[in-house]
């Protein structure tokens, strides 16, 4: 029913937490109010057509459940759809779908979202609704225990029926060791089963209010006009005590872990690597410069990892790198590739380290860094010229302690970056011999030879 949101569209991807400016004016233009109940509310003026994106934010993800209870935040995802005193459990998308419009939400490591996109006269009708179900869901009990059924499926069906998705999964936990970003967002099987109200109940008490929530409004508005709307309408919800998000560190480690998966599903081999980095949040200038390296190595097929592995080379038919900055904590950088007919993982693990060793080593140029930037930023250009695009940067970029200014102002930033300190952070981040707090993990991904599986039927006939 309700998806799982773990990345944001590719352009927004890319551009991370700070979509660019073409100019020195301001990008987006937003517009922000804090209510007296502590509600902030930005507005994104687009004029082009009579509609609007708007969202509700919650400072509350997957990393914020307590023990035990993984995949809360994404659990209670659905269960706002359960209904009210006002609504019927279902009765808030069939009414939004009823006045033309289309609504969904999602739920990452940091935040949970729901959004709706609707012709603009139906916005206060839409504010209405979610200042009810942030202070007054009351699904019944055949509701809670009904989405716990459909979370086990969906747990089930992405993630357990799907050995690349559980190898990734299993991956990330042995990377962020003693800190919450290393359990899925969907949660374990065996605790997802074990969810009784009283736990459901306390986490919406602890984190579903005003002053824990931001609302964005993208499209034919502004804050002008939405201003006594958001005072009448969510105004008057009270605000909570609401507790510090205090994570623990993930603790040093030298060791090399390396992790093998063979399964009937996987018929290509696979290598992937994932790094400990910073987020934007944590080190703002090497993240920039981390952002033009992904550029770099994987933007395009010109840029270094296609161009010489899977043009000239032929040693490979996909090689990436990817780095995650989007976090109210630690990030990651992922390095992958799927090796040419012929040609072993390790073999291809190798030729892609020697291109990384060759950036700590050589560094990047000029020219690479310039034209990185640019493609940055005409990648951004989709996302704001659309309704959503912004409202989604925003919302990331506000719940993970960036600010307004950081992402109106990104291009400002983003020009700072050198070929130097596009260098500097590859060695801090990505050196073999200083690993930056934990060495990565290393994965290969293994399809299980024909006469091994054919032996097994045998055995088990």
């Amino acid at each position: 029913m309700r998806k799982i949101y773990q990345a944001i569209t590719l352009s927004l991807f890319i551009i991370c937490l700070f979509p660019p400016s073409l100019t020195n004016a301001k990008t987006f233009n937003a517009e922000s109010f804090t209510l007296d109940n502590g509600l902030q509310v930005v507005v994104i003026p687009n004029h082009r057509a009579p509609v609007i994106t708007h969202m509700v934010w919650y400072k509350v993800g997957a990393a914020d459940e307590k023990q035990g209870l993984s995949g809360m935040a994404h659990y209670f995802e659905h269960l706002m759809f359960k209904g009210t005193d006002k609504l019927a459990p279902g009765e808030f998308s069939r009414i939004v779908k009823n006045l033309g419009g289309n609504d969904n939400a999602f739920t990452g490591q940091d935040y949970t979202a729901y959004f709706q996109s609707i012709s603009v006269q139906h916005l206060e009708k839409l504010m209405r609704m979610e200042a009810d179900r942030m202070v007054n869901l009351k699904p019944p009990k055949e509701g809670f225990m009904s989405e716990k059924k459909v979370v086990l499926e969906e747990r089930r069906q992405r993630t357990e029926n799907d050995p690349r998705g559980l190898f990734s999964e299993q991956m990330q936990s042995a990377l962020y060791v003693n800190h919450p970003y290393g359990t899925p967002v969907i949660g374990w099987l065996n605790e997802i089963k074990n969810y009784e109200w009283e736990d459901v109940k306390e986490f919406y008490d602890t984190w579903y209010a005003p002053n824990n929530a931001i609302v964005i409004i993208s499209g034919d508005v502004t804050a002008e006009q939405i201003k006594p709307m958001a005072e009448s309408i969510y105004g008057v919800v009270k605000p909570k005590t609401i507790m510090a998000r205090k994570r623990p560190e993930v603790p040093p480690a030298i060791g090399d872990t390396t992790m093998t998966l063979k399964h009937p599903q996987i018929h290509q081999p696979a290598f992937q690597k994932i790094y400990l980095v910073p987020s934007s949040a944590q080190n703002k200038q090497d993240s920039l410069a981390l952002q033009v390296l992904q550029e770099v190595m994987s933007g395009g097929a010109t840029t270094r990892l296609y161009k010489n592995l899977v043009v000239d080379q032929k040693k490979a038919v996909s090689a990436s790198l990817s780095y995650r900055s989007g976090a109210l904590d630690y990030a990651s950088l992922w390095v992958s590739g799927t090796p040419a007919q012929g040609i072993k993982l390790e073999e291809l693990e190798n030729l892609i380290e020697a291109e990384i060793i060759n950036v700590i080593e050589n560094g990047v140029t000029e020219n690479e860094v310039k034209d990185a930037i640019q493609r940055l930023e005409d990648q951004a250009v989709f996302a704001r010229d659309s309704l959503s695009g912004p409202a989604m940067i925003f919302g990331q970029a506000l719940t993970t302690g960036s600010t307004i200014d950081a992402v109106e102002n990104w291009s400002e930033d983003i020009a700072t970056v050198t070929p130097a300190k596009v260098q500097d952070a590859a060695k801090k981040y990505l050196s073999k011999s200083e690993p930056w707090i934990r060495v990565p993990i290393t994965g290969y991904l293994r399809p299980i030879d024909k006469p091994a599986i054919e032996a097994k039927a045998g055995a088990a006939q």
